[in-house]
């Protein structure tokens, strides 16, 4: 089959790999009818290139069609059309139990002190064969897929696999009061839907600051008030800017939506791009321990908040040396939450949105739609942000 396989730093190629096949009882083979490119695949792109191994299939965002089953999964049929969540877990452990699949018991990476697998995200995560790819091994597969209706395309559903529950959880984590007031740094694929989710779930005001003039001018058509940062003399002015419009306290919440790769923290960013550049024996280690992130985003986030609200990460953040500001972050009494997306915790709750009415503009979501082949292209255009690149979907 084709499949989107990583070779090294910004060096995407899409190659001829061996079909996947039924291994263990609790396992799916599915043909890829539509795959998300994610944000979070540009991190492997650019800066966690220490724990990737050339050939590593790529994509976590994929739905498709059932092409056979283990004999141990008897909720699904060759056939079905499901889409499948990022990660994988087992559905019974005590953790899955609990709602935090991503920390399954079942399939922990314990080899490297990670939670849940992820397909096609690094050894860190297993190592999994990602979803960029015309056929995918699902294991798992009696807990993880999601069953979904024939008739609406794929754009319908997709984003259950990931940007979806992704952003619900970060609203969710976010604790807006009724009527009360959201900023969300970044307005990519995620921080764009948590705006969208957040007005939709009674948030007042939905403040959302890029950088991106598309991004920015997308986000206010849904009725987002938006900030561009290039707009203000610095991230202070922006700030107070913000604080005026919330009685000079600053907002209830913020979702950081940006993660590692924040714009301004040009030293972090030296920094990932040494790691990068060393010989892979010595990088692996070196990040593991002495990683740093660009912090720049999160900084903003915590100077922008009320005094007693909360900060929720949703975007990606790997760094274990990272220098934060406690003393604010206490004096403020600011609560953070964060973590992976638990997506079959929040699915139930998501599809009543999913209707013929799209109530949170999946339909149109995407703004680009382009065959497997062009996958290297797709990647290099997503990352330096061109033609209006928002969300990019994969078709086999």
């Amino acid at each position: 089959m084709k499949a989107v396989t990583w070779q090294g730093k910004r060096d995407v190629r899409v190659e001829d790999v061996p079909d996947p096949r039924i291994e263990e009882p609790t396992d799916a083979v599915i043909r890829i009818t539509s795959s998300g490119l994610c944000g979070s695949d540009l991190h492997l792109y650019e800066v966690l290139t220490p724990f990737m191994t050339p050939g590593d299939i790529l994509g976590h965002e994929p739905m498709g069609i059932v092409e056979e089953v283990g004999s141990e999964v008897t909720n699904l049929r060759p056939g079905d059309r499901v889409v499948v969540p990022f990660q994988i877990a087992c559905g019974h452990c005590y953790m899955c139990d609990t709602g935090l699949p991503t920390q399954c018991e079942t399939t922990q990476v314990t080899g490297e002190g990670m939670g849940a697998p992820l397909f096609g995200y690094t050894r860190l995560y297993g190592a999994v064969p990602g979803a960029q790819a015309e056929y995918l091994r699902v294991p798992q597969a009696q807990f993880g897929p999601i069953k979904v209706p024939e008739g609406p395309s794929d754009d319908r559903f997709v984003y259950l696999s990931d940007v979806l529950p992704t952003a619900w959880q970060a609203v969710e984590y976010a604790a807006v009061p009724p009527g009360g007031t959201l900023a969300v740094l970044g307005l990519g694929p995620i921080g764009d839907m948590a705006c969208r989710i957040a007005l939709a779930r009674g948030a007042e005001r939905v403040f959302g600051i890029d950088l991106v003039p598309e991004r920015l001018a997308r986000a206010k058509r849904r009725g987002v008030e938006t900030y561009d940062l290039r707009a203000f003399e610095n991230e202070k002015a922006l700030i107070h800017a913000i604080q005026d419009e919330t009685s000079g306290r600053g907002p209830d919440a913020v979702i950081d939506a940006v993660g590692t790769e924040a714009h301004g923290s040009h030293a972090a960013k030296l920094a990932q791009q040494a790691t990068a550049l060393m010989p892979r024996k010595l990088s692996a280690p070196f990040a593991e321990r002495f990683s740093i992130d660009r912090l720049s985003a999160l900084h903003m986030g915590i100077d922008l908040v009320r005094r007693g609200g909360t900060i929720s990460l949703s975007g990606v953040y790997g760094g274990m040396a990272d220098p934060m500001p406690m003393l604010t972050l206490f004096d403020k009494q600011i609560q953070l939450r964060m973590g992976q997306a638990n997506v079959r915790r929040w699915t139930d709750q998501i599809l009543p949105y999913l209707t013929d009415e799209d109530p949170l503009g999946v339909d149109d979501f995407a703004t680009h739609r382009v065959p497997l082949a062009e996958a290297p292209h797709a990647y290099e255009m997503f990352q330096r942000k061109q033609d209006g690149a928002v969300k990019v979907l994969m078709q086999p």
